[in-house]
């Protein structure tokens, strides 16, 4: 790899790649995007007694037009023009330097610690509404903790391993809610679950909570080295990711609409209790089983695109180099994958709140940064092959990048006065940016190290 003002040349580091037995095909790449971005429609239960069902349905379908079709469109041309093991770090350095790249890695990282202690939490919430005995005392904390050591040795077996195994958890997780639906729309309206009107609408609100949903597109590109003909695979899989999880969040939550259940009477966990309502106890502990797996599922697709980054950063000298050791047979990232879920086994007892606005604006500006070089890329290297390509040329890749920004910067100057404690939440996020730059100066390596 040779530098230039910082800048990264086409010419790139080797990586490893394992043999093509091991690799990720179509398949497994749609069902392990599907749980990086969404892990089911859980989540969706704040847009509605937000915004109630009508506005719900429009921000599920105006949300992926403004940020999911842009993000895919752009991950869809990097990926498969640099299908490179480490995705979008490799993408951002290339195209911006490897200040830049490093920054793209940190706030990644960064938000990990909050996302990463969020999944071990609700694993352990939905178990205690399946089983309360099972989380007294400190059994619940045994059990996040088992959760976090079972997913590390399913990402040590491999990627294939993880995009397999996803494709049987989808289908476990998704199943009771065909049922929800099924049961929903052969309900009808009854004078007992009329709908009435909704006490307090909060649209933007219920997009900062959509975006939250929408957000993971660009996750899998750090496993590119891991999967089968990635030139073709990336656009195809992210084409269907999209229309699975539009499809998942629409039709539950339209089933629902349509048999007027109260929006006002929703909560977090709202699912189950729906669920109760249409199919009794049976289909309640089957929506809640579902949440169990969902967690388990997100927690180790995410974990397989986020422990491939101090793995890259490694071979490039930012991180020990006992970080990149891959096991020989799987070439999995065993010394990053045991670091990454210690340092997530160590916050989850600390029980973060899941906050939406750092989680927007850290993972936010990471993909902005991604739109940056998609940008770049084609101004320095207008001739690299591109499988799948943006059309309108540079003038087309900024114009996709205009929607997000702007979605972006009406969020969060909605909920610029949240508060975790005494702190605001922008100040604790422009904390951990500023963080970002001074670790650069402090871990990059010499310049002989970077030839």
């Amino acid at each position: 790899m040779s530098s230039q003002n910082g800048i990264t040349t086409a010419e790139s580091t080797p990586r490893h790649i394992p043999s093509a037995s091991g690799k990720l095909t179509l398949l497994p790449m749609v069902a392990a995007t599907y749980f990086m971005v969404a892990g089911g429609p859980y989540g969706l239960e704040d847009i509605v007694k937000k915004t109630g069902y009508r506005a719900t349905i429009v921000i599920l379908l105006l949300t992926p037009l403004l940020w999911s079709v842009p993000t895919t469109l752009m991950v869809s041309e990097l990926a498969t023009a640099i299908p490179e093991e480490g995705g979008f770090y490799i993408w951002v350095r290339r195209g911006m330097g490897n200040f830049w790249g490093y920054q793209e890695t940190w706030l990644t990282m960064a938000g990990s610690i909050f996302e990463m202690a969020l999944y071990p939490n609700l694993f352990v919430d939905y178990i205690g509404q399946l089983v309360p005995s099972a989380v007294a005392g400190h059994h619940g904390l045994a059990l996040g903790l088992s959760m976090i050591a079972l997913c590390s040795l399913w990402n040590i077996v491999g990627a294939r391993a993880v995009g397999e195994g996803s494709v049987l958890l989808n289908v476990a997780l998704l199943l009771p809610f065909v049922g929800l639906i099924l049961l929903a729309v052969t309900h009808g309206q009854s004078a007992a679950v009329r709908a009435t009107p909704l006490r307090h609408a909060d649209f933007l609100g219920g997009i900062l909570i959509a975006m939250w949903n929408y957000m993971g597109w660009d996750n899998l590109s750090t496993v590119a080295g891991e999967t089968q003909e990635p030139e073709r695979n990336y656009s195809r899989a992210m084409l269907w990711a999209v229309v699975l999880v539009v499809a998942t969040y629409l039709a539950p939550v339209a089933a629902v609409a349509g048999a007027g259940i109260d929006p006002n009477s929703w909560v977090t966990g709202g699912w189950v209790a729906v669920g109760r309502v249409f199919g009794g106890e049976a289909l309640a502990l089957a929506i809640a089983l579902a949440a169990v797996i969902g967690s388990v599922g997100s927690f180790g697709a995410l974990m397989m695109s986020f422990t491939r980054l101090p793995a890259v950063m490694a071979e490039d000298g930012y991180l020990p180099k006992v970080f990149a050791r891959r096991s020989a047979r799987t070439g999995a990232p065993w010394v990053a994958i045991a670091g990454c879920s210690l340092l997530w086994a160590l916050c989850y007892p600390l029980g973060f709140e899941r906050s939406l606005l750092l989680d927007v604006l850290l993972t936010g500006l990471s993909i902005l940064l991604e739109f940056f070089a998609l940008v770049a890329l084609r101004i320095r290297e207008p001739d690299l092959p591109r499988p799948y390509r943006v059309p309108g040329g540079v003038a087309g890749a900024i114009a996709i990048g205009i929607p997000p920004l702007a979605l972006m910067i009406a969020t969060l100057v909605r909920n610029s006065r949240e508060w975790i404690g005494s702190t605001n939440e922008l100040a604790i996020g422009a904390g951990v940016v500023a963080a970002g730059a001074i670790f650069y100066f402090l871990s990059r390596p010499s310049p002989e190290r970077n030839l």
